[in-house]
């Protein structure tokens, strides 16, 4: 399914037809089900297969900038309640460090906070940073270095008790 706003096409329109034939092909490339543009007050979601699921960030109405801040939902999984999960909010790659060169951001007994950064997944060329929203102690990384990640992936399980 395709929508957009019956608005003339101009040169570096989101929204022209070649645009809209790359994107099906990064769809079909990367494997993704839905992909929901934004640009002013026009919009365009394309959607394969079935019925799309709710995004899981809310589209900005501005091109992002290189690296944006996408908020993990931290779940409690068993464990007697103190262990949490950090799960991807969104599809893309994950990476586990900022360049090939770079120390990872976090390692097994990293301590960390609700503002500290543990990843970076990137979605359509955007890198967004992946804060904890959580404080504790990373006790397993469930992800590795350059792997494709769904919306709702397990990415770090975390020791809240310190």
């Amino acid at each position: 399914m395709a929508k957009a706003d019956s608005g003339s096409s101009k040169a570096g329109d989101v929204f022209d037809l070649a645009r809209i034939r790359d994107l099906i092909a990064l769809m079909e490339e990367s494997n993704l089900s839905e992909v929901d543009l934004r640009q002013d007050e026009q919009q365009i979601r394309l959607v394969r297969g079935g019925v799309a699921a709710s995004p899981a960030v809310p589209p900005a109405a501005a091109p992002a900038p290189p690296v944006a801040t996408a908020v993990a939902a931290p779940t409690v999984v068993a464990d007697g309640g103190h262990i949490q999960v950090i799960k991807s909010p969104m599809v893309g790659t994950f990476y586990s460090r900022s360049s090939p060169k770079a120390e990872d951001f976090v390692k097994v007994g990293s301590k960390v906070s609700a503002d500290t950064v543990v990843c970076i997944v990137e979605a359509m060329k955007v890198f967004n940073e992946i804060p904890a929203e959580i404080s504790g102690t990373i006790v397993e990384i469930l992800a590795r270095n350059e792997d494709a990640v769904d919306f709702d992936r397990p990415l770090f399980k975390v020791d809240t008790r310190g």
